[in-house]
């Protein structure tokens, strides 16, 4: 599977692919359409939907709207919190991009075109092309959701010159990254929600790192279990969109990514049971950051000794401990801890944040991590 994966995600058969579809379109001689599903009430589409038309000024391409349910509940399992941390996430990124706030006003202005499509109809689209949610814009065989996703969309446009004159760069480009050290006021910990088996934890632990090191907080990581290993389910276009989309994002980090083997089962329980050994010994970071490009990277079976002794050595951690830390069930308590704070903060999935006051969730919002702990700098 490894290999396999590898082609699959890789960038290669991406622009492959991008090419086929723009050669299909030329032969039919059709306009260049994106389509945009639009969920009435969700506050990611109302904010999404409110710079549609800048984005149309921009780019000589027509537009298809569809008005679409809210996800079901297989593909959104905390719909209580989903709902209130949209709300609140919503306004934050509208905050960040200098948005007016009631850019994220639910809206049910907004009509499908055409107009006699049903609900059900595009619904039934948004499944059959390969996702889940409202707020997202699918053009020529990928998708794109928010705000968050956007500055992808119009790399693509413009690689296809369809930008009118004097357009470049993008309405909102993802955040930047700290380069160099900054001196912080007891900076607060950064507490990092992950799971082994999340891509998006995999691809943001680097950074996570890098941004404690420079800034000179500690990072504390609190493992959890996957959802499927919680008995909840992951429905199929989910799945995909989420490592087409992880993928999509490590390339822009430079974070290798792609040649995974699915730690799903036994491969992350023996992940997790290593982490309070290497924590203990002040090698957490280097342990997570093996095993996470192992994983995700090298193809590794963690299920197997070889690949999980592998992972440890790189760790500095000793094989005769990791044995006797693997008969040790222990972790489970902890990531049972971890998963009820993370789910009192009113967060559900991972990676999520918390710093100070702060709590966020997505390997896309680290640029308010960056912020609340760049609200600490010393002063002069």
């Amino acid at each position: 599977m490894p290999p396999i994966m590898e082609r699959m995600l890789s960038e290669q058969r991406l622009l492959a692919k991008r090419a086929s579809a723009e050669k299909q379109r030329a032969a039919r001689n059709a306009p260049h359409v994106l389509h945009y599903f639009h969920q009435s009430d969700d506050p990611y589409s109302a904010l999404l939907a409110s710079v549609l038309p800048r984005l149309l000024e921009r780019y000589r391409v027509s537009l298809h709207t569809h008005i679409v349910s809210p996800p079901i509940a297989a593909a959104a399992p905390e719909r209580a919190k989903l709902v209130a941390y949209s709300q609140r996430d919503a306004s934050l990124l509208a905050a960040h991009y200098g948005l007016p706030a009631s850019a994220t006003a639910p809206n049910d202005s907004i009509k499908a075109s055409p107009p006699e499509e049903t609900l059900t109809h595009a619904d039934v689209l948004r499944k059959k092309w390969g996702h889940y949610l409202g707020a997202t814009i699918y053009y020529a065989g990928e998708w794109y959701w928010g705000i968050d996703r956007l500055h992808h969309l119009e790399a693509r446009l413009q690689s296809l010159g369809l930008q009118h004159a004097g357009v470049s760069g993008c309405l909102f480009p993802p955040g930047e990254d700290l380069r160099t050290p900054v001196a912080l006021d007891k900076p607060p910990p950064i507490d990092f929600f992950l799971s082994l088996r999340s891509p998006y934890s995999a691809i943001v632990a680097p950074r996570v790192f890098e941004l404690a090191r420079l800034t000179g907080a500690e990072v504390s990581l609190r493992f959890v279990l996957p959802m499927v290993m919680r008995g909840l389910p992951v429905p199929r276009e989910k799945r995909l969109y989420i490592v087409h989309d992880a993928a999509r994002e490590a390339r822009l980090r430079g974070t290798p990514f792609g040649r995974m083997n699915d730690p799903v089962g036994r491969p992350t329980e023996r992940g997790l049971a290593l982490i309070p050994l290497a924590v203990s010994e002040g090698k957490g970071k280097e342990y997570l950051l093996s095993f996470m490009h192992g994983v995700w990277a090298e193809g590794l079976d963690a299920g197997s000794d070889n690949a999980l002794k592998t992972i440890a050595a790189r760790a500095d951690l000793d094989w005769a401990a990791a044995q006797k830390a693997l008969q040790n069930p222990a972790w489970r308590a902890e990531a049972e801890a971890n998963r009820e704070e993370m789910f009192a903060l009113g967060l559900w999935g991972v990676p999520s944040f918390k710093v100070g006051n702060t709590a966020v969730w997505g390997q896309d919002r680290l640029w308010a991590v960056q912020d609340a702990l760049l609200a600490h700098r010393r002063t002069p």
